[in-house]
């Protein structure tokens, strides 16, 4: 118990369990409305997306994570307009976007003068090396979802279970579509830090759906997947640090092995 305590006399650590913290709120509320509204796979082309802004600020040489932001929030908007204006299948939209940010990212990489960047921490996630400057980010983050649900539950309620209810009772659905996928992609990208562009669709799941082994309740499930998503990143960060292993996986692997073996426990024990 020394030990773990003694952890928190490194800068870097701290930082790496605020990041924690953070990304738990935020991926915890997200990531329920996401599996609500069975838009999974919406999350995942933002998410792969994201890489074509990465490669483009390696190009022009500014901040990875703001290209990451542009092409994010421009391929979120850009499903929902294909999807609800152009009329093209939501599958089919989500490829787009999807094979469009990964190919224009590898092509900017390529292009990026000198030695080829190290993507590592960007693809899979590296807690440890999270900045201030993007904690602060992340935190703004938390508090603007926090204020817009709270806010806005009931009607954020109604359209992520039945949408052509909530148009006849006259929400203005699209609008909140549309700042919802904003939201989602902001989250995206900036927990990329914490878990990666590869296993971020995970971090958006997984607490949810071991949040659902015990509760139905919309309201419940956000706040159990935020516990459930703060348990398995702070456990999955000890293990990476003792063991020496990628945080990002080790964060996955643990949420993994909670839901398990809480699913287990469910289903001898209900």
């Amino acid at each position: 118990m020394s030990n773990l305590i003694e952890l928190f006399a490194y800068d870097f650590f701290v930082k790496a369990f605020l990041a924690a913290v953070f990304a738990s709120i935020s991926c915890g509320i997200i990531g329920g409305y996401i599996v609500s509204r069975r838009i999974v796979f919406v999350s995942g082309g933002i998410t792969h997306a994201s890489f074509g802004g990465i490669g483009l600020a390696f190009l022009l040489g500014f901040n990875p994570l703001l290209g990451a932001v542009l092409f994010a929030v421009m391929s979120a908007l850009g499903i929902q307009f294909f999807t609800k204006v152009a009329h093209v299948r939501e599958d089919s939209s989500i490829a787009i976007w999807w094979s469009l940010g990964m190919a224009l990212g590898i092509i900017f990489v390529f292009l990026t003068p000198g030695y080829t960047p190290n993507l590592m921490s960007y693809l899979f996630g590296n807690i440890l090396t999270v900045t201030i400057s993007e904690l602060v980010w992340m935190f703004i983050l938390n508090v603007v979802i926090i204020l817009f649900f709270a806010f806005y539950f009931r009607k954020i309620l109604y359209i992520a279970f039945d949408e052509e209810f909530a148009r006849a009772a006259g929400l203005p659905v699209s609008l909140f579509n549309y700042l919802t996928i904003t939201l989602i992609a902001l989250t995206v990208v900036l927990n990329i830090r914490v878990v990666g562009i590869i296993l971020i669709l995970s971090l958006l799941t997984i607490p949810q759906a071991t949040a659902n082994l015990f509760t139905k309740d919309f309201r419940k499930m956000l706040v159990l997947s935020s516990v459930f998503a703060f348990i398995g990143t702070i456990s999955g960060l000890f293990f990476s640090y003792y063991l020496d292993i990628p945080s990002g996986a080790a964060i996955i692997f643990t949420l993994v092995i909670i839901f398990a073996l809480l699913r287990l426990y469910k289903h001898f024990f209900k």
